[in-house]
């Protein structure tokens, strides 16, 4: 059966990879290559973060969380590390928690925060994860082809759309909205740990380590198709950062980033017809498209399984 992929961000990908690996002959074409989709610029933490619905999400978080776990003893780009998030009021346990061994509450959160919990987690270094996934892709028989959406061809069985914040056009869907995603990378200087300190739900504080570098975020503004560097919101989200780290503020600036997280009010992974073809949707995936990616493709390849 040939199966047509739709975006080569993280979902993308991976969802193509478990098709090629499953044996359909599978193509993945995108307006954008992998190096440069919003996956590229994540900090890539695995931690839901504007997905819903609950429910479905922790079961995609679950399922990823463990694939995440078994590659971080094989492949390179993919680490557990142990971090802390603070946070400026008390609440319940996450409902994605329960998967992780050693969650436990912060004892003493910094001044300006009354609580906060600690636990290990992936984290993925996305330039060099995804060219593992086209790697895999292609080792499975799989393709990938830069291409608008009028150039798609019209032959497949089925097409998987995983546009992502295309998903606006791909699927006419206006529900999908950009969220604005600001960051910085610094040189490495022995940092192993990573922070989340958010005091606002649109000026973020995440530090999050990686081999060769740092990334330092962020912000988080809805409906924002800015994707210009902004050289003052680059120093208040160091500023910020500092407060927690302050080696950052002496290491050397690399890159400064700026991605359109695809936020929806709710995921959408479903199968419809199309005349006589069978689309598959999965695309809302807001700041969890690296956290779901794998909960995700196999439920894609039980859709196609189905069509």
């Amino acid at each position: 059966m040939r199966v047509i992929v739709v975006g080569a961000g993280v979902i993308g990908l991976s969802a193509a990879v478990r098709l090629a690996e499953a044996g359909y002959d599978v193509g993945v074409f995108a307006r954008d290559l992998p190096l440069e989709t919003t996956s590229a610029v994540a900090a890539a933490i695995w931690y839901p973060f504007l997905s819903a619905p609950p429910d479905r999400v922790a079961g995609w978080a679950r399922t990823t969380y463990g694939e995440l776990v078994q590659l971080a003893a094989s492949v390179p780009s993919v680490r557990l590390r142990h971090g802390r998030e603070f946070l400026t009021e008390s609440r319940p346990v996450p409902y994605w928690a329960d998967v992780l061994d050693d969650f436990a509450r912060v004892g003493s959160p910094p001044r300006g925060f009354k609580d906060g919990w600690s636990f290990t987690t992936p984290v993925v270094e996305m330039p060099l994860y995804l060219q593992y996934l086209v790697k895999r892709l292609e080792a499975a028989g799989g393709s990938l082809t830069r291409a608008a959406l009028s150039g798609l061809p019209n032959s497949a069985d089925v097409v998987v759309n995983c546009a992502g914040l295309g998903a606006r056009l791909t699927a006419g869907d206006p529900t999908v909205t950009p969220v604005r995603g600001q960051v910085l990378t610094v040189e490495q200087f022995g940092l192993t740990d990573w922070l989340i300190a958010d005091q606002s739900p649109s000026d973020l504080t995440y530090v999050v380590p990686r081999s060769n570098d740092i990334v330092i975020g962020g912000t988080s503004q809805p409906d924002s198709w800015d994707l210009s560097i902004r050289p003052d919101t680059a120093q208040a989200i160091l500023d910020r950062a500092a407060v927690h780290v302050p080696e950052l503020r002496q290491a050397k600036i690399i890159k400064h980033r700026v991605g359109l997280r695809p936020a929806r009010p709710a995921v959408r992974c479903e199968s419809v017809r199309v005349g006589e073809q069978t689309v598959v949707h999965c695309y809302g995936h807001g700041g969890s498209g690296v956290t779901l990616s794998w909960g995700c493709a196999d439920e894609v390849l039980a859709l196609v399984k189905n069509a």
